[in-house]
């Protein structure tokens, strides 16, 4: 396969098949770096060599009553995750400090639920209005499950700029992943945020046992609801879910690939590093970056991660730079 005559198609305005796009997941290793190298291409045309920082908060944690196989804060997972109700106004406006020291471009502030109560949304949209108001240049996510138009509006009003809401698969697996809601219901939330005008982050998670032609499936589902910003997570299995104890099938240039492929089916799209890289990448990190812009640091919502000053050396040592939100750098320990 001629990987940069295709990159030149993307950059021309052109799209990538589904059958290409299938066979960039079904490259050879001695293939990988050609793969990275016009993925690179398409990535630095929209995003130069910037990468984004974004911080999570999980303000409630362990009570989501979806049966999600892959989620360790579903009701059905049988663990020790810590398990609280929704945080206050203070401590979700607390935690932005921790996303503005760390020079992060968005304060991710995500709920375990099916759909936020109205209260819910009060406080998270209070949240903002003050947020906004000490970190002016910090861009808000918030992630609360299903949601009303009436609901997303409330949150645009009050300063959120952004909604993720992940597809999770392909239509056609996703079934085999999930049972108490449907693939549609999660479009239909992905619509509604397009049409008040929020930001829509929205992605998915590979290694779950779904087909190559599911990943790809997935990554087109992506571009027709033209989203704005794209989360790869990669499957870690988290103990007391379905997953744990199976073997992962993925390998490190199998996540590699799939951050390429994404690249070429959504190319001028924000596509981020999410949850598993640590452990599904390993040495392989900064090589991710070639493909993608975005990265959360810090953590995730049940399970640590990689520190922001190993990753800020991390991006910096690959030549790539972080994106500047306005706060002043912090300088490393």
């Amino acid at each position: 396969m001629d990987w940069k005559a295709i990159a030149d198609r993307i950059l021309e305005g052109g799209k990538i098949t589904e059958t290409e796009a299938v066979a960039v997941l079904e490259s050879s290793d001695d293939e990988l770096l050609d793969v990275l190298q016009a993925a690179y291409r398409i990535r630095k045309k929209y995003f130069g060599n910037t990468v984004s920082l974004h911080l999570l908060r999980n303000v409630k944690s362990g009570k989501c009553p979806e049966d999600c196989a892959f989620c360790s804060q579903s009701t059905s997972a049988i663990n020790d995750v810590e398990r609280y109700d929704f945080q206050t106004v203070e401590s979700i406006v607390e935690g932005a400090q921790a996303a503005a020291d760390r020079n992060a471009k968005r304060y991710c502030v995500v709920s375990s639920t099916r759909a936020p109560n109205p209260r819910e949304v009060e406080t998270i949209c209070e949240a903002a209005i003050q947020i906004k108001q000490k970190y002016p240049d910090l861009e808000i996510c918030s992630s609360l499950g299903f949601l009303t138009e009436e609901k997303a509006i409330k949150l645009k009003t009050s300063g959120v700029d952004r909604f993720n809401h992940n597809l999770e698969t392909s239509e056609n697996y996703f079934s085999e992943v999930v049972t108490s809601h449907e693939f549609s219901d999660r479009v239909n939330t992905a619509k509604i945020v397009k049409k008040v005008g929020l930001d829509l982050c929205c992605g998915g998670l590979f290694g779950m046992g779904e087909s190559m032609l599911d990943r790809v499936e997935l990554a087109v589902a992506l571009a027709d609801l033209d989203v704005d910003s794209v989360p790869v997570n990669f499957l870690d299995p988290r103990p007391g879910t379905e997953f744990h104890g199976k073997p992962n099938p993925l390998t490190p240039n199998d996540c590699l690939r799939a951050l390429a492929m994404v690249r070429f089916v959504i190319p001028h799209t924000e596509v981020r590093i999410a949850g598993g890289r640590e452990t599904t990448l390993r040495s392989l990190q900064p090589l991710a970056l070639y493909p993608a812009n975005s990265m959360f640091t810090a953590g995730y919502l049940t399970t640590g991660g990689q520190d922001y000053e190993t990753d800020k050396r991390m991006i910096e040592d690959a030549g790539f730079e972080i994106e500047i939100s306005g706060a002043k750098e912090p300088a490393l320990a």
